[in-house]
């Protein structure tokens, strides 16, 4: 199961204009500095409806020499087809004052509606995608593998995504069939028709099969009309092993993302196809957590740092563009190429609540993008338009099938339990599950640790159907944690518990920490004023009022990617005496439903077991 910046891994044993609202089209940092281009600048070709292999738009308009290229683009929507629940179907905005608000936001129905509304009056649009599109999905999409996002993306005319690490959850076979088509090789199909597969194609260039050393899919792709040409090259992050469970990525190698985009943007070339937008499935986090934040206000490229901001200024010239995602954050900035060149570098943040919409004017005279005249805003997917009729029916198909599951009451909550924080209430709740469901396996357990990546969303006290307030539905249980890991329990000694903590903040945590979330009992301080492993005090670590003893041994429970060693935990890796457990899930449940009734329900944990000095 992966883990990344919130990011994974989907459960796998079970079956059964531009902007309508002004508020939500405030346009984010992202002119590239305006060149004077001919008055023809966005004239169009002849045409309307499919030329080629791109989606067209609108009435057809004399050639000029200059052709203005829409690209409408997202990731990261994890199978989201309904709206998102709590802070995770939320954005915030900056007003002109300073201040900030909040706009619900997300879900196919009302995404469909704003691309197809963007879409219109634009000749040449194409809609492109960051990777992650399906993988730790709510259970609408998750308990079926994922087909109903895949259904809902074919509805939604998306030409072409990269892979992301979530992807790769269910291992290299059951990708190639999200691509291909054919019904689940052990659950068979879920409806009377066949599963068909992606009209889109995935994008692979640096996951190679280790057999063949060749790309597992189509490392580039062309998008075509009237003469105007963009390819595509798409990444996953070169970590992706590390975050994704070692069954899912067996047989594949993954390779640097800078090298492999130059290497694929020179062969681009070779074929004539000069305008390049780069698909990349790893980003960055910008100075500020609203949408529309100028991240080129401090200077161009001082608003974002994390890993995009190298990969970018590394990525050849010849790449016009990069779609990223992965970090779930929102941004449209420009860093520049290794010719020093401002680039635009976008990302959507996730779960479907916002678009980018970025304008590449088309030179038909060199075949390149006038990179100085690139424009580029996000847009929030507003809940106040009509819903699209077309994703209405097919969530109502697939919800059906999974009503007589998902309805399912497992327990009760007095308030919403967020994910948010260092250390969270839901984090707290679910690592006090684990330990109760560690201590009925193995009397001798002594704590639990949790991946704060493995929260893919919070519990909220308001029903999100006909369930009734207060009331936690397994399908809400299943979007909190739809990675199907086990509870492992192993032994550690004392000095090997400290590292883990430490590697919280060390090592290829360094940077960007994980900070676990831990069960009842374990207490300790986080100073973040210091760096590397020193932000953890040793001297605080402390056991039921106990300093943890290194010579001693330590009974731990976690969940099987974590005991796996994943998410740069090594530690946690080299455990013994391992017993594997139960589905975590069933654990969650098995917790809410032993310790809270309607009339005696959960109230959130207090999140005080880590003090955190900054």
């Amino acid at each position: 199961m992966p883990v990344t910046a919130q990011p994974h891994q989907p459960r796998r044993r079970r079956r059964t204009s531009r902007l309508l609202v002004a508020a939500a089209t405030v346009v984010t940092a992202g002119a590239l500095a305006a060149a004077a281009l001919p008055a023809s600048a966005s004239a169009g070709g002849n045409d309307r409806g499919h030329g080629g292999n791109g989606h067209g738009h609108g009435h057809g308009h004399r050639q000029g020499r200059y052709q203005d290229v829409q690209l409408l683009s997202f990731n990261d929507l994890h199978g989201n087809l309904e709206p998102p629940a709590g802070s995770s179907g939320r954005v915030t905005e900056v007003q002109p004052d300073g201040t900030t608000k909040t706009i619900d936001a997300g879900g196919v129905e009302y995404l469909a509606t704003h691309l197809r509304e963007a879409r219109k009056g634009n000749r040449y649009s194409i809609t492109a995608a960051g990777g992650d599109m399906v993988g730790a999905s709510p259970l609408l999409s998750g308990l079926f593998h994922d087909e109903p996002t895949i259904e809902a993306l074919n509805k939604l005319d998306l030409d072409v995504t990269s892979v992301g690490n979530h992807e790769f959850d269910e291992g290299a076979k059951e990708l190639a069939r999200l691509q291909n088509g054919g019904c689940h090789p052990t659950e068979g199909c879920y409806t009377e028709k066949e599963f068909k597969g992606a009209d889109f194609p995935y994008l692979a260039a640096n996951v190679l099969d280790e057999k063949t050393g060749k790309p597992l899919l189509k490392p580039y792709w062309v998008w075509k009309q009237r003469g105007v040409k963009v390819g595509f090259i798409g990444v996953t992050l070169e970590g992706t092993p590390d975050i994704v469970s070692a069954e899912g990525v067996k047989g594949l190698k993954f390779k640097d993302e800078v090298e492999t985009i130059n290497k694929y943007a020179k062969e681009l070339q070779r074929q004539g196809v000069k305008s390049i937008v780069a698909l990349i499935h790893e980003g960055g986090f910008p100075a500020s957590s609203s949408y529309n934040y100028d991240c080129d206000s401090p200077g161009a490229g001082d608003g974002i740092s994390g890993p995009i901001v190298d990969i970018a200024k590394n990525i050849t010239p010849q790449v016009d563009a990069l779609v990223t995602g992965h970090t779930h954050n929102a941004y449209v900035c420009t860093i520049p190429d290794p010719a020093g060149n401002p680039r635009m570098v976008t990302s959507a943040s996730s779960f479907g609540r916002l678009y980018t919409d970025t304008t590449l004017t088309y030179d038909r005279r060199t075949g390149d993008i006038a990179r100085t005249s690139v424009k580029s805003a996000n847009h929030v997917v507003t809940r106040d338009v009509p819903k699209a009729p077309d994703m209405t029916r097919l969530i109502g198909k697939w919800s059906t099938l999974a009503a007589p599951i998902g309805n399912r009451p497992i327990g009760y909550v007095s308030a919403d339990i967020n994910r948010d924080g260092t250390e969270s209430p839901l984090g707290d709740l679910i690592a006090d599950a684990q330990f109760a469901y560690g201590k009925a396996q193995d009397p001798e357990t002594d704590l639990a640790l949790m991946n704060p990546g493995g929260i893919r969303a919070p519990i909220t006290y308001a029903a999100s159907g006909a369930e009734g307030d207060g009331v936690v539905t397994y399908a809400e249980g299943f979007t909190v944690q739809p990675f199907a890991n086990t509870v492992n329990l192993k032994d550690y000694t004392g000095a090997q518990l400290i590292q883990v903590l430490k590697e919280q903040v060390s090592g290829p945590n360094e940077a960007d920490p994980k900070i676990l979330q831990v069960s009842s009992g374990l207490t300790y301080t986080l100073d973040l004023t210091k760096s590397g492993a020193d932000r953890v005090v040793t001297d605080s670590i402390r056991l039921n009022g106990s300093p943890i003893d290194e010579n001693a041994t330590y009974r731990v429970a976690s969940n099987s990617f974590l005991a796996g060693g994943g998410d740069g935990f090594t530690t946690l890796g080299e455990g013994t005496n391992e017993l594997v457990g139960a589905d975590d899930l069933a654990a969650f449940e098995q917790y809410l439903t032993a310790n809270s009734s309607a009339t005696a329900p959960i109230a959130p944990p207090a999140a005080d077991r880590i003090t955190v000095v900054q």
